[in-house]
């Protein structure tokens, strides 16, 4: 290669010194990690993107997403407004750029609700979470992250984020995943956009009803168990929501807080009622019938959620497949129940010969009504830069489907401020 063609290196990323993110600062960090991503080997990340910068960007996000309720309310306003939401993008990098840049930035009157699984899978799952990290914080009423199952520590250990950090930043990789797990607890779980629109990247959760045994007299310090009537599923209500304990690195599968796994774990059906997801092992199925009874008593028009690729869809009977990066699932007298996926060639790494070659999607919400969906189909950039898996993707499961919760080799810790929690077992 002649000097004339080896390519530029952009500036390091530096921070702030006033601490303000400003659209040229962020447009830049999105070009650094491009050219990263294109000349760069992993192990040399940190010389553009260096631990001190990281620590800055993950501390203002988290303090930011920590403090945003459980499920985030949107107004969209001004009356021009319109609203994007994006579903799983799985650390493909080049399509995210593509699809931001095709859909438009974010701005004072085009907000964005991304419904999680920023990482694992493909190899930029990093650089995928940071830049959406760096919009949160330089618009922070325009745009809303959302969590997904896979912004989790266990999800995270099997599907390849765990190791990219390790890879990228070697002796500080583990500084740098404890930070990104905690920014994981900060994520909020749902949105409700213009008082019409549920999103969440799983979808519906249940009523978790206690019943609270009556204390013997004389000893005050009985320990009193608290059990979980689990006779007949209900869905949960918003306050229900609202009180959820978000802040855990893994969402329990069994317990109180039962709440979280099920807004990132579930999944539609086309069979009537509320029902354990036994394909998954955690979380629920639910069907037209309870969609029906969500828009409805919420008083919605649309649910929009995500969680499932062409992968996954291709287990699912009844359900349409993940070919066009959308799906519209339940047709209701209240509304529409979809799935919207925008990580197209997914996924990156796929031991089959075969290509699901499936296209990416999002929805653009229009004013005045927000209630009539636009879909943008979009094909994956390619050649995608070559890089190696950071996981083992020829002996791990395609989808999420059949995880196994039962695992007793990884005890995990809530790294909640203030509060413990039980050992999470998986």
């Amino acid at each position: 290669m002649s000097d004339a063609e080896i390519p530029e290196i952009p500036e390091a990323v530096t921070w702030p010194t006033d601490g303000v993110l400003t659209l040229e600062w962020v447009d830049h960090l999105m070009a650094v990690f491009d050219w990263c991503s294109r000349n760069l080997p992993p192990s040399d990340f940190p010389s553009l993107m260096p631990v001190p910068v990281f620590d800055c960007l993950v501390l203002t996000a988290s303090k930011i997403l920590h403090k945003e309720p459980n499920c985030v309310r949107i107004d969209p306003s001004p009356l021009d407004s319109t609203v994007v939401v994006v579903g799983d993008v799985h650390g493909q990098l080049h399509d995210l750029i593509f699809l931001l840049r095709d859909s438009g930035f974010p701005a004072h009157n085009r907000f964005y609700v991304f419904n999680g699984d920023y990482v694992d899978r493909g190899a930029w799952g990093l650089e995928t979470f940071l830049l959406l990290l760096a919009w949160k914080v330089f618009m922070p009423d325009r745009v809303f992250l959302l969590r997904g199952n896979h912004e989790s520590k266990y999800c995270t250990s099997v599907y390849g984020f765990e190791k990219e950090v390790m890879t990228k930043y070697g002796d500080k990789g583990k500084h740098v995943y404890r930070k990104c797990l905690g920014c994981f607890e900060g994520l909020p779980l749902a949105s409700i956009i213009a008082d019409c629109v549920y999103t969440a990247h799983g979808g519906l959760f249940r009523s978790v009803v206690v019943k609270l045994p009556k204390r013997t007299k004389g000893k005050k310090n009985r320990r009193i168990s608290f059990n979980q009537e689990m006779k007949s599923l209900s869905l949960g209500s918003l306050e229900e929501l609202s009180k959820a304990r978000r802040s855990v690195l893994d969402p329990p599968w069994e317990g109180l807080n039962l709440i979280p796994g099920d807004v990132l774990w579930s999944d539609p059906s086309m069979s009537p009622g509320l029902s354990p997801n036994k394909e998954r092992g955690i979380g629920l199925l639910w069907g037209p019938d309870c969609t029906e009874d969500f828009l409805k008593k919420l008083h919605l028009k649309l649910i929009i959620r995500s969680h499932e690729g062409p992968d996954a869809r291709e287990k699912r009977p009844g359900l349409a497949g993940m070919k066009e990066g959308y799906t519209i699932d339940h047709v209701v007298e209240s509304g529409k129940l979809i799935t919207v996926f925008s990580a197209p060639d997914y996924p990156q790494f796929q031991a089959a010969e075969e290509r699901y070659r499936n296209k990416g999607a999002y929805i653009v919400l229009e004013p005045p009504d927000f209630d009539n969906p636009v879909f943008h189909t979009f094909e994956a950039i390619t050649p995608r830069p070559k890089v190696n898996p950071y996981y083992d993707y020829e002996d791990v499961i395609d989808s999420d489907e059949e995880l196994d919760f039962t695992r007793n080799d990884v005890v995990v810790h809530s790294a909640d401020e203030g509060q413990s929690a039980p050992d999470f077992h998986i």
